[in-house]
């Protein structure tokens, strides 16, 4: 059996080569991906940089595509399904990670701007009350901030309109789709609270940088519109910025891995690997930066260098957590 995989996923070869005999792992940088590179692979293991889509798979073996990712909106899902290929998708497998993103960007951003006391905390308002959103609501209200919820498809909390109005800082955390494109557009900034912060790091895409850089809001990008060849202009004005690296912890690498493995062993009647050690490993011999600040240094480095988007991403090492 023939698994092409994108080559920054972690864990899965290493634990292939040593638990299934008879299974080869063929590693590949995203754009190596190509028709060609698959048209004899069984499964697929990506992440959001592959287009899963007829152009790719027509006239493949391919029987499962897995993306090592909580988004999806990068996989066709009509043609998969239209043609007996399954895919899988991994909600939640770094929801901790990006709600740890969100608290290092409300500590670095209260630091320089609002200062508050417990008593009179800013009110932060969350757009998307899944895996992430949930964990985002109960770190903020440990931490004493008012929060506002909106996630009309769960019947959640109040509305967009609400939010953009009563809220200093807003965070999304939806998926990307033709309900949520531009969610976050001119006729939502223009309702919200003058100097009403904006972070994304849900999907680019979500938000209208357009009109973002328009409205005169502040804002935080992880995500950004046309990555990874991001608009200088709005990386300028980001008062912090980062490159789509808020769920990039080592549970959270591990914890996509992991739902890979299992969806592979599930499809093909293999025995289950625990890859647990492998991202212990990790930890002890390759520790990326998560001292207070981190995000800081992060938005510097990026700023300092805006045209390695890619390679930045990339050569990024693991937060532990």
């Amino acid at each position: 059996m023939k698994i092409v995989i994108d080559s920054h996923i972690p864990f899965i070869a290493e634990a292939v080569q040593n638990e299934w005999p008879g299974v080869y792992i063929f590693p590949m940088k995203s754009e190596e991906i190509d028709a060609k590179a698959v048209r004899d692979a069984d499964v697929l293991i990506v992440r959001t940089r592959t287009k899963i889509n007829e152009a790719l798979l027509a006239g493949s073996k391919v029987q499962l595509v897995c993306t090592a990712t909580i988004g999806f909106d990068h996989i066709d899902t009509a043609y998969c399904e239209a043609h007996g290929i399954r895919w899988m998708s991994c909600p939640g497998c770094n929801a901790q990670a990006v709600c740890d993103y969100i608290e290092e960007a409300l500590n670095e951003f209260q630091i320089s701007n609002f200062k508050f006391q417990i008593s009179n905390m800013p009110t932060l308002g969350i757009v998307g009350v899944g895996h992430v959103g949930s964990k985002v609501a109960k770190m903020a209200e440990r931490k004493g901030y008012e929060v506002l919820l909106n996630d009309p498809p769960k019947g959640i909390g109040v509305s967009l309109d609400f939010i953009a109005q009563k809220c200093d800082i807003i965070t999304f955390h939806v998926p990307l789709d033709e309900t949520t494109y531009h969610l976050c557009d001119a006729a939502f900034l223009s309702q919200c609270k003058p100097g009403a912060v904006i972070i994304n790091a849900a999907r680019g895409g979500v938000v209208d940088e357009k009109a973002l850089l328009a409205s005169g809001h502040p804002f935080i990008l992880d995500t950004w519109e046309n990555e990874p060849h991001i608009n200088p202009e709005v990386l300028v004005k980001a008062r912090l910025a980062s490159m789509h690296i808020a769920g990039y912890s080592v549970e959270g690498k591990r914890n996509a891995s992991q739902m890979c493995l299992d969806a592979v062993a599930e499809q093909f009647g293999l025995k289950p690997i625990d890859i647990t050690e492998l991202g212990n490993d990790v930890i002890t011999t390759k520790k990326g930066d998560s001292a207070p600040g981190w995000l800081n240094r992060i938005s510097d480095s990026l700023k300092a260098q805006p045209t390695a988007f890619e390679a930045l991403r990339t050569a990024y090492p693991l937060r532990e957590g």
